[in-house]
């Protein structure tokens, strides 16, 4: 089975949103969130809007440096112009998202739905 890393600066929105729905609709994948920095937590709304509109919980879920997760075969930047000199051979993707942090529920669902649209793609 292929791992593939969501990368985004502080792994607390896009990318954690991107692993929770690539283990919902990418069986065939092993997928990692994690940040170049890091926030102590997950985006609240972020969090709010993908159990109220898409019943996923991520609860589990927790911010990473990319040093705490394994060696993947694909990494994709959420579209943060993201440098990470760790990611060995560079970015697979790069998904060019804007980040929705503090901006309306429609906004983090455009941006959720985007997601899973380019996942399901991979």
């Amino acid at each position: 089975m292929k791992k593939v890393a969501f990368i985004c600066v502080h792994n607390s929105c896009r990318s954690q949103i991107a692993e929770a729905l690539c283990k919902l609709y990418r069986k065939n994948l092993e997928a990692y969130s994690a940040g170049t920095e890091i926030k102590k937590v997950i985006n609240e709304a972020a969090k709010r809007i993908m159990q109220e509109k898409y019943h996923i919980s991520m609860d589990k879920q927790y911010p990473k440096l990319i040093s705490e997760i394994p060696v993947c075969d694909i990494y994709v930047s959420m579209g943060c112009n993201v440098s990470c000199p760790t990611v060995l051979g560079g970015f697979t993707y790069d998904f060019g998202l804007a980040d929705p942090t503090g901006k309306s529920d429609e906004e983090y669902i455009k941006v959720i739905e985007e997601i899973k649209e380019k996942i399901m793609e991979l």
